[in-house]
């Protein structure tokens, strides 16, 4: 099958035909475009809504991710950002592998059919031009014969009539000669022009159309093998990323099985466990009798002594309904006395955790600068060793406050873990050293703090006794981690943080880097515990620690 030979009158088909297979490769190549885009805008939309559930950092959202529940949760989102990756990646493969190069191809292809069929035509004006010319020799030689015989038939009449002379017979003879030869010369003409022309049709029917043909029919199957080969590539693209996707979908399926609700309620009852033990039973009150009431031990109210007057709010002591009373959102005390004995144990815990480590930061800083002082004793030309001193004696004094600071909040600790139910040894706090040395400021604090039953309770001034301390318990205990200092700033001038989120500072002052320049021109710093905020990056010069690793160094 040739299309030389099948197709050899239809020039302006295949013509159309194959404008038509470019149109369709260039459908095809829109496809596939729009297709990468509706990935690439998948992909984002699911990298957006993965972003949009994250917990926040530092907050109480972040700290619900214990429960496994919330874990599997989290383990999703993870997952579908690298399920988000694969759709981009077949974006990426798809413009690469077919886009590109198809754009390519079809380039190549319409200069390929321009030439092709450039020929064609070339080779059809040759054949019209021939014909053309046999048409015009073959009236030439009509004409010409039709004149013979006109002149014939003159010259026989003339030599017919008595009344001519011989003269005019003689021309008329010799112009019916020359009108002979004409027609003679022009039937040669023709006839040669014939033959050059069969010559030429045949040629352009049987060679030239042939092999003009069929370069384009092989032209168009190289389009349409071309087209199948990007059709399974399309189709390829996608499957190599089921192994991935597949691997997402079982991890999401792992972090759903390693779900454990024992452990999750386990971690409710160290969240909220407030150490109290049950009421017990209430004694009957005995009011037919003129007696003074009776307080039982075990009611739930108490009194705070022998002697001492009974205190009541309501109709009951505060003593034991201290658990069931919501507080209110006055100032946390420093040994952290309104909250339960549990949870006051973890916070007292937190706060020892937190001296510990400023305590090491300043022995590292001791140690540093005590390492300078030996390096300048031993080499003089490098600098005073005694410029030091007031740096070191000021790291000492950090210390020794420091040190008396958690010694003051061990001992609490010691005090809150004794009125616990029993715990295991390695959890108990040994602190009596540290008691011995602050026995009175732990007096101060945390004197009074038993009732005659064990209970915990509350001291308060007389003034204080009929109030009662309402603080909410749900927002209690969320005291958020301070992100860790990565260096430190200077001031270059003065700015005004009058809008939310932003902080004031002064030319020349020194603060903590905690938070780098994300590109949006802002750096976070803090001035102490409580202050913190953004400020413009033009308007500080950072110095970086390159050693911070999470933790806040201070240079």
């Amino acid at each position: 099958m040739s299309w030389g030979i099948e197709l050899w009158d239809q020039f302006d088909n295949l013509e159309k035909h194959t404008q038509w297979g470019i149109d369709i490769l260039e459908k095809y190549i829109k496809f596939v475009k729009e297709r990468t885009e509706i990935e690439l805008s998948y992909a984002k939309q699911l990298r957006n809504l993965s972003k949009k559930y994250q917990p926040k950092k530092n907050s109480k959202e972040e700290e619900e991710y214990r429960y496994t529940a919330c874990q599997a949760f989290l383990a999703t989102l993870n997952e579908m950002n690298d399920y988000a990756g694969q759709h981009e990646l077949i974006s990426e493969n798809m413009t690469s592998q077919i886009i590109v190069e198809l754009v390519r191809y079809v380039q190549e292809l319409k200069q390929e059919r321009k030439s092709h069929f450039h020929d064609g035509r070339k080779a059809q004006q040759h054949i019209e031009m021939c014909w053309k010319q046999l048409e015009s020799s073959k009236r030439r030689f009509e004409r010409d014969c039709k004149e013979a015989d006109r002149a014939q038939q003159y010259f026989e009449k003339m030599d017919a009539d008595i009344n001519v002379t011989k003269a005019d017979v003689e021309k008329a003879r010799q112009q019916a000669q020359t009108r002979h030869q004409m027609a003679e010369d022009s039937k040669t003409d023709y006839s040669s022009i014939l033959q050059k022309f069969n010559h030429e049709q045949h040629e352009y029917y049987h060679t030239h159309v042939p092999n003009i043909f069929q370069k384009i029919q092989e032209m168009e199957e190289r389009r349409i093998v071309r087209m199948g080969e990007s059709v399974k590539t399309y189709a390829e693209l996608d499957r190599q990323v089921i192994p991935i996707i597949g691997k997402c979908l079982d991890e999401i399926v792992k972090a759903a099985e390693s779900i454990d609700p024992k452990n999750d309620s386990q971690l409710v009852v160290e969240a909220y466990k407030s150490g109290f033990e049950p009421p017990g039973d209430i004694e009957f009150e005995d009011y037919t009798q003129p007696m003074k009431r009776t307080v039982s031990d075990n009611s739930l109210s108490n009194s705070r002594g022998e002697g001492k007057s009974e205190l009541k709010f309501g109709g009951k002591s505060k003593g034991k309904l201290w658990p069931f009373i919501k507080k209110n959102k006055g100032a946390t005390p420093e040994d952290f006395s309104n909250l339960p004995p549990e949870q006051r144990r973890k916070k007292l815990q937190q706060k020892v955790d937190e001296l510990n480590k400023e305590i090491q930061k300043e022995m590292d800083q001791r140690d540093a600068i005590t390492k300078m002082k030996d390096v300048y004793l031993k080499n003089p030309q490098m600098g005073d060793p005694t410029s030091l001193d007031h740096k070191l004696a000021e790291v000492s004094q950090n210390i020794d406050k420091l040190r008396l600071e958690t010694q003051k909040f061990e001992a609490w600790l010691a005090e809150v873990e004794g009125r616990l139910p029993a715990r295991s040894d390695q959890a108990r706090r040994q602190s009596g050293m540290y008691e011995a040395q602050n026995a009175p400021s732990v007096n101060n604090c945390a004197q009074d703090r038993e009732s005659p039953d064990g209970s915990y309770t509350e001291e308060q001034s007389q003034e204080s006794e009929v109030k009662v301390l309402a603080t909410d318990f749900d927002d209690e205990f969320d005291d958020e981690e301070p992100l860790p200092a990565i260096g430190t700033c200077k001031a270059l001038y003065t700015f005004e943080g009058q809008n939310e989120g932003t902080i004031s500072v002064v030319e020349g002052e020194t603060l903590y880097v905690i938070e780098e320049d994300k590109g949006d021109g802002w750096t976070r710093i803090r001035r102490n515990e409580d202050e913190e905020g953004y400020v413009p990056t033009s308007y500080v010069e950072v110095y970086l620690d390159k050693n911070a690793k999470g933790a806040k160094t201070y240079i």
